[in-house]
This record gives structure tokens, C-alpha cells and sequence, in this order.
């Protein structure tokens, strides 16, 4: 009796989840995605799809799809398309914001302990270590995309091609990607079987069971797609944008740093196909270059802050607003601090206004369709250019970690650090042979640079 109980329970549907339950598991996820967007994905499925069955694999995947053809953060994307889908406008808010917040909070805190105490001779021998951890990383994910990504000689040429120009030619980074997107249109037409793209962060394909928001659910009342409500969502996003980015003008002027800030991280979020590595340079491009908010050993820094904090990995915009508020000190110098938080806050916002905008405008026209958006080859010429685009970034870290007195018109001058060579090499074999994850090979390195850097 008791095991067709069981069983029965096995096969019903999930009560409906309140607002309220909803809030505490996308807060509780703020917290602990870790892993980067392959890990968030999948730490989502087995949390939503497998354990709670909130929703169904083929609407689970249905919306992945989706997010992955988008700039910007897919994970975050996905919590607020999964939100947006059981509560609404408010619940696709809600999921994306806390997905965000807490990575917010810890990385003002780190940054500002990064600034303030930097110097401090233990500190600067744990970012010694992670320097050229981090150089690993890039590396690895550069392998790691290019593995997937380059299936044949006309996309290693795109990858290729990509490098070089922004490498050689210093082509910024958006036209690089338009550009693929217009050879990736055009080679599908004339040439698609070179332009197939794969599957992404792998595919789910077990039954769990019916789901709260199951394959033939029928889709709410406000993810219906109408005129109205596409329009009025784009009104109000680009009115939050406006009034934004206006006070910010009337305050500080076109020129004022949080103003920049605001127009630049607005660009970045339109041009972030590819995950976080891909629009790396292109905020090096603008922070350091074009800006001067930071250095380029400080954007090393901060991405090591940013692969050791939950959330997405293109928090690292906080670090760099952050960072750039506190170097211009846009309030004094006696307000260093504010200054940086302002300015992490400013490029967060701007960074993820679009996203919400293309889920709660684009979100009601894919459930309508529900079959397999038809953008793959625009979208793997673009993910071709940033596997050359995420080398560059790799040899730009090496050239800082190994040559950390260098200047670019005689780039090998200065010493030349022969232990945090040992430390990339043994962290990419970590990462590559051996599967260990970002988080423990960060640690090792950080401990190998504090001992070795007190120790000579």
C-alpha cells in the first residue's frame, strides 16, 4: 500500500509554488553558483528539472536555447526566464536580481579590501599566486570553447582571423563581432553544413517526472505574446535607462566618469556573445585603454576576485566600475569608498538592463513557438572570432604575469618570472588532465604564490 503511495506521489504534479518559496531558492542560488555558467546550468537543472520539477526538461532546454543565442549572461538569463515563466514580470525580475546581489555585495567588499590593503605584504603574495592561475584559466577556456567550436578549417580561419585583428590590427571588439556575425549569415547560406553549431553545455534527456510547468502546459496569461506588452516592457526598460543615465549626465557632465560608465557597460551588455571571456577584452579595450579606470595588472586581479565569487563571471564589470570610481575618486578623497561602490553599482545596472529587457520582451514570441531558434550560424561565425578573441586575452595575461616590468615599446624587458610559469603550467594541466575546478586550483596557486613570495 505504502509503495503505491509512493509511487502515486512519484507521478503527481508539484504543489504550486508560492512567490515566497520561490524568492528563497533564487536567493539561495545567488549565493552558491559557483562554476561558471556550464556549472550554474547545471546545478539549475538538477535543482529544478531533476529534484524539485518546477519545470519539465523540454521547457528547461526550450529556454537554454534561447538564452544561449543572446548577449549577455545566459545563466542569469535562465533564472529569469525560469522566473518570468512561474511568477510573471515580478518573478523574472526577482530571480535575475538575487542571481546577481549577493555576487554584488561579496565583490565590493573584496575589491575594497583588494585596494585598501593590497600592499600588505601577505595579501600581495596570495594575488602573486593567482596571476598566473588565472592566465591558466583563459587559456583553458579558450580550449575549452575553441574544442566545441572549431568543427572545420573555415572556422579556425574565423578564429584566426579574430586574433590578428585585435591582437595586430587593435580592431575594436564589437566590429570584430559583427563582423563574424555578417560572414557566419552569409556562410550559412552559401555554405551551412560548415556553420552547424553543437549543443552547448551538454543535453539533458531523462524523464523526472511531470512537472510543475510540464512539455504541454499551457502557457500563462502573461507569457502570451501581445503588441501591449512588448511595447511596454521596452518603454519602461529603455524610460529606466534614460532617467538613469540622464541624472547621471545632469550630475557629473558627458565626460563624467559613472556617465562613461553607464554608456560603456550599456555597449558591453549588447556585445557579450560568447560568455564572459569573450567580452573580456573589450572591457580591457575600454576600462584600461580608452578610460584609464584601472591597469592591466588590475584587471588580472579582478578577474581572479571574480572566478572566486558566486554568480555570474561578467561581475567582473563590478570590479571595474568599482575600481575606476575609487582611481578617479569621482567624490573626493576623502570618499574613495563610496566612490567605488557608486561605481560598481553603475555598471551593474547597466550591464543587466538588457538582459531583463530580452527575456520579458522576448520570452512570450519563444514560447509560441517552441521549436529551435534559427540564428546558428550567425551565432557559431561569433563564437568562432571569440575563440581568437580569448587567446588574445591569454597572451595579454602571460605578457603581464611574466614580464610584470615590461612596457609595450620594449615588451621583454624587466625580469622574467620563472615561478609563476610553473604556477600557470601546473595550473592549466590541473584544469585540463586532471578536471579540478576553478575554485581548489585558485587556492593552490594563491598558497604557492604566499609561500614562495615570503620565502624569497
Amino acid at each position: 500500500m505504502s509503495t503505491m503511495t509512493d509511487t502515486a506521489v512519484e507521478h503527481a504534479a508539484p504543489a504550486p509554488v508560492s512567490l515566497w518559496e520561490a524568492f528563497r531558492y533564487w536567493l539561495k542560488l545567488g549565493f552558491v553558483s559557483f562554476g561558471g555558467p556550464a556549472g550554474q546550468i547545471s546545478m539549475m537543472h538538477t535543482e529544478l528539472v531533476e529534484r524539485r520539477r518546477w519545470i519539465s526538461e523540454h521547457r528547461f532546454l526550450h529556454a537554454l536555447n534561447y538564452t544561449m543565442v543572446l548577449p549577455g549572461p545566459e545563466a542569469q538569463q535562465l533564472a529569469t526566464y525560469i522566473g518570468w515563466l512561474m511568477h510573471g514580470t515580478l518573478g523574472g525580475i526577482m530571480a535575475g536580481v538575487l542571481f546577481v546581489l549577493p555576487s554584488l555585495a561579496i565583490l565590493i567588499a573584496l575589491t575594497w579590501i583588494y585596494l585598501a590593503f593590497g600592499g600588505v605584504p601577505a595579501v600581495a603574495g596570495v594575488l602573486y599566486g593567482i596571476k598566473p592561475a588565472v592566465t591558466a584559466i583563459v587559456v583553458f577556456a579558450a580550449y575549452r570553447i575553441g574544442s566545441r567550436a572549431l568543427r572545420n578549417g573555415v572556422l579556425w580561419g574565423i578564429a584566426a582571423a579574430a586574433f590578428v585583428a585585435i591582437f595586430a590590427l587593435h580592431v575594436p571588439f564589437p566590429y570584430i563581432v559583427l563582423a563574424a556575425g555578417v560572414i557566419g549569415y552569409l556562410g550559412g547560406r552559401v555554405a551551412p553544413d560548415r556553420f552547424k553549431t553543437g549543443g552547448g553545455h551538454g543535453a539533458f534527456d531523462k524523464s523526472f517526472g511531470p512537472a510543475l510547468i510540464d512539455d504541454h502546459t499551457p502557457a500563462p496569461s502573461w507569457a502570451r505574446f501581445t503588441w501591449r506588452s512588448a511595447i511596454g516592457h521596452v518603454t519602461v526598460g529603455l524610460v529606466i535607462w534614460a532617467l538613469l543615465e540622464g541624472f547621471l549626465y545632469l550630475g557629473y557632465g558627458w565626460h563624467g566618469p559613472l556617465t562613461q560608465m553607464g554608456w560603456f557597460f550599456t555597449k558591453a551588455a549588447l556585445v557579450t556573445f560568447g560568455g564572459a571571456y569573450a567580452v573580456l577584452p573589450y572591457v580591457y579595450q575600454g576600462g584600461v585603454d580608452q578610460y584609464g579606470w584601472l591597469t592591466g595588472t588590475q584587471m588580472i586581479d579582478g578577474l581572479a576576485l571574480g572566478e572566486t565569487t558566486p554568480g555570474p563571471l561578467i561581475m567582473v564589470v563590478a570590479f571595474v566600475g568599482f575600481v575606476g570610481g575609487w582611481t578617479k575618486e569621482i567624490f573626493g578623497p576623502e570618499g574613495l569608498a563610496l566612490a567605488g561602490i557608486v561605481g560598481a553599482t553603475v555598471a551593474t545596472i547597466f550591464t543587466f538592463l538588457p538582459s531583463f529587457l530580452f527575456i520579458l520582451v522576448g520570452g512570450p514570441a519563444v514560447e509560441a513557438t517552441r521549436h529551435d531558434l534559427k540564428f546558428t550560424a550567425p551565432l557559431t561565425g561569433i563564437t568562432a572570432a571569440v575563440v581568437g578573441v580569448i587567446i588574445n586575452l591569454a597572451v595579454f595575461f602571460a605578457w603581464h604575469v611574466l614580464w610584470p616590468e615590461a612596457a609595450e615599446a620594449d615588451p621583454f624587458t624587466g625580469r622574467f618570472e620563472w615561478f609563476s610559469l610553473l604556477i600557470t603550467i601546473g595550473a592549466f594541466v590541473a584544469l585540463w588532465r586532471y578536471k579540478v575546478g576553478v575554485i581548489p586550483v585558485i587556492a593552490a596557486s594563491a598558497v604557492a604564490g604566499l609561500v614562495y613570495s615570503l620565502a624569497f
